[in-house]
């Protein structure tokens, strides 16, 4: 009875929360053809011919589909008022072909984003859309590389770096996220900065957190929403899913 209850207060909880995003972007609306025709099709046709889908690649992942990724990035800047917030500054872990950090440097933000070099098509497409990106890979219990600076807002989209081994199910535990949040919180976000972590499905499709991972976050303070996990500079800090204000 106790799950049922804790279910069903999960689940309006949810919903409240997409309601409310809903109302959000539809009262504040971003154009989102007016970015996306910055982009030239023809050069985005050229960087995939020359760089292919890599064989048995997911369509999930069809990065060349510029419209599509322009419309999932505008609803997740949205989300974080960066379309009525001052300048901020960004970093976006794992930040892929750079849309999301694209579509901040037209609402005025500066970013930086993070990620491996084991694609030549995310490479040519971040430096087609001029978004700066260090080079490192986000190991268990390994600090970050030192940026020289601290931002406003951390992000992470699709989150997958925490799997060890994703096909046999091993994850971080707990000391390794611990140590990761620490590492965020201590050395790269500014005093009233926030770090969300959008997590990626697990391998069996059946949740985003494991029992365990949702009650280590809301210990860390975060304001978790489906796939989704907020949290403040602050650990004492229960952040809210609204304006991102900077630091002067």
């Amino acid at each position: 009875m106790r799950l049922s209850r804790k279910l069903q207060k999960l689940f309006y909880r949810d919903a409240a929360q997409s309601l409310w995003e809903h109302i959000c972007r539809w009262t504040h609306p971003v154009d989102a053809k007016r970015i996306l025709a910055t982009i030239d099709p023809a050069e985005i046709a050229r960087i995939t011919e020359h760089y292919p889908r890599r064989p048995g690649a997911r369509k999930a992942n069809a990065w060349q589909d510029a419209a599509h990724w322009i419309e999932v990035n505008v609803g997740r800047a949205q989300d974080l008022w960066l379309d009525r917030s001052p300048p901020l500054r960004i970093l976006d872990l794992g930040s892929g072909a750079g849309y999301f950090l694209y579509v901040c440097q037209f609402l005025g933000h500066s970013g930086l984003g993070l990620d491996l070099d084991d694609d030549p098509f995310f490479g040519a497409m971040t430096k087609y859309f001029n978004v700066p990106r260090f080079i490192w890979r986000i190991d268990p219990g390994t600090p970050l590389p030192d940026l020289g600076k601290k931002f406003d807002l951390v992000t992470g989209h699709r989150v997958c770096f925490h799997w060890i081994t994703r096909d046999q199910g091993q994850e971080w535990t707990r000391a390794n996220w611990e140590f990761f949040i620490h590492d965020i919180r201590t050395r790269f976000l500014k005093p009233r900065g926030r770090l969300l972590l959008e997590i990626n499905p697990r391998p069996d499709g059946s949740s985003f957190f494991t029992e365990e991972l949702r009650i280590f976050f809301e210990s860390q303070g975060a304001r978790i929403f489906r796939s989704k996990a907020l949290l403040a500079a602050d650990p004492a800090e229960r952040p809210r899913f609204k304006k991102v204000t900077s630091d002067k």
